[in-house]
């Protein structure tokens, strides 16, 4: 069997799409729904659960560490995920999942709508239909993020910093379960067998990710490739990995290498992320495959501008955050990044050698 190979592409019309839809159907929608009690629940045991996560890569992978904390303490309670074709991916990557539903397929809502579960936890952020889903499927319990009216559809309505850690705050959608246990690992958080990438043990591995589907997070292409061949020249084999929208840019930035290795377009999320646990470190913007790299334990240098470092950046310990922090970022905002008047400076900032001063610093502690 053929793996499909992980691509942002040919979602970002349809992420568009269904995000417009969102804010002009589900805004009106949510207004028809009646509100819910809130629910004091003290020992509450539950033996099936559904998790609803919309949305890309990075959020996925974030709430992984919640999911693994939930596991331990009800290690018999059956977990579903209701999710996205994009971010189905990383979900398939966790052996104590039950079952993955999509939200595009008509069968698996009706599978889900027909089903009895003892709690549904929504951990989507902003958006309306999630919430919409959720008031209609059969349940005990249910939990949500306190973000804008949707908070009326939850049993439990928990509050949204934008300043917490997004593992953090996903964390405290399980706080009805998990009470003030806090013992939660933020530092190689997901187990990958190495068993699909063929890569020489000989020479020692530095990973690139060039892309992000937000064209305001991403640096000039030209600094990656300046990168690579320094890293080249010193020995070691640069990896670009990425989805077939990262192609070209792949083939630019090891162009002048004589062992960089363009894996974009050519593996699943489970190959990459076997990728990247065994490179020394992750050159990256703020995206869904930094993430993934800290999961898998590998320190990223991250380059962030219109994001949210507070709630985004990684927290391993390990890993290096270069950020401009002009006086026009972070401008993202709920979720949204808006067009750049200023020619994307946060990113174009950013300086080669002060990349390389970062990368070095990681490489002195690994290598």
């Amino acid at each position: 069997m053929v793996s499909k190979k992980f691509s942002y592409s040919k979602e970002n019309i349809n992420v568009f799409l269904f995000k417009k839809l969102d804010n002009i159907l589900g805004k009106r929608l949510i207004k028809f729904l009646p509100s819910v009690k809130n629910k004091n629940i003290n020992e509450f045991r539950p033996n099936q659960i559904l998790l609803i996560r919309p949305g890309g890569i990075g959020d996925a992978v974030l709430l992984i560490p919640a999911i693994k904390f939930f596991k331990r303490k009800f290690p018999f309670c059956k977990i579903d995920i209701l999710c996205e074709k994009r971010n189905s991916g990383v979900f398939k990557l966790l052996p104590y999942v039950n079952k993955i539903f999509f939200y595009h397929r008509l069968k698996d809502i009706l599978m889900v709508l027909l089903k009895k579960y003892d709690a549904v936890i929504d951990t989507e952020q902003y958006h309306y239909l999630s919430a919409i889903f959720c008031f209609f499927i059969r349940s005990t319990l249910k939990i949500g993020f306190a973000t804008n009216e949707r908070k009326k559809i939850y049993h439990k309505d928990i509050y949204y910093s934008q300043d917490d850690y997004e593992v953090f705050s996903f964390l405290n959608l399980f706080r009805t379960f998990l009470k003030n246990e806090n013992r939660i690992d933020l530092k190689g958080f997901l187990s990958i067998e190495n068993r699909f990438i063929n890569l020489s043990k000989n020479i020692s591995c530095i990973g690139i990710f060039p892309g992000a589907t937000i064209k305001e997070r991403k640096w000039p292409k030209e600094n990656f490739r300046k990168i690579a061949r320094w890293l080249d020249k010193r020995k070691f084999r640069v990896i670009v990995v990425g989805g077939k929208e990262d192609i070209n840019v792949g083939n630019y930035i090891v162009e002048g290498t004589k062992n960089g290795i363009n894996m974009a377009g050519n593996t699943t999320l489970k190959e990459t992320a076997e990728i990247l646990s065994r490179c020394k470190l992750l050159l990256t913007s703020d995206s869904g495959i930094m993430h993934l790299a800290i999961a898998v334990g590998t320190p990223v240098v991250a380059l962030f501008g219109a994001g949210i470092e507070k709630k985004w950046a990684p927290r391993d310990g390990k890993s290096i955050i270069i950020n401009k922090h002009l006086s026009c970022s972070p401008c993202t905002q709920f979720g949204y990044t808006p067009p750049c008047p200023n020619n994307v400076r946060c990113m174009k900032e950013i300086s080669v050698i002060e990349v390389k001063e970062a990368i070095d610093a990681i490489l002195d502690k690994t290598v």
